[in-house]
């Protein structure tokens, strides 16, 4: 697998908010981001409409807020039931799941890599964060793809060691 180093300007985010256990992950997780899929047309000034955001932060004990959302301009209003979301600017190292592969497996290789690298994951200032390896996932879905055979870009936020 290849990881490369890259900063993302920050940008605004639309869409909708989970938070919960792991063990609430299926079906409740899963309906949220189908949910945040089905009402994408409510979002007009998205900057990729080709591109589902699956933002994950690891603050609860034995669960996290995840984020299913679509990148857009700052015209966009925010539909009923939904949220806007502000990510700043941070370097990430980006990996890419494909498709046919163990996800569990992709992320263990990242974890590793992260271990070898000369970077360590990002966290947020007075955050408090229960996953010691990485705390912030970011997951880009192309729109369309095979939930239960996904393929999709992992990206993480770090800073040096």
């Amino acid at each position: 697998m290849s990881y490369e180093i890259l900063t993302l300007p920050a940008y605004r985010a639309v869409g909708l908010k989970w938070e919960g256990t792991f063990s609430e992950i299926v079906p409740n997780l899963k309906n949220v981001i189908k949910q945040s899929e089905e009402r994408a047309d409510e979002l007009k000034f998205k900057v990729n409409p080709m591109v589902q955001l699956g933002l994950s932060y690891h603050v609860l004990k034995n669960g996290f807020i995840h984020y299913a959302v679509y990148e857009v301009n700052e015209k966009q209003g925010i539909p009923d039931g939904m949220i806007d979301i502000r990510i700043p600017e941070w370097t990430y190292v980006k990996a890419t799941h494909q498709k046919g592969k163990d996800v569990q497996k992709t992320y263990t290789d990242l974890h590793q890599w992260l271990m070898d690298s000369k970077y360590t994951a990002f966290r947020e200032a007075g955050v408090d964060y229960y996953d010691p390896y990485m705390p912030i996932k970011h997951e880009y879905y192309p729109v369309g793809h095979d939930p239960n055979d996904p393929h999709f870009d992992i990206y993480i936020p770090i800073v040096k060691k």
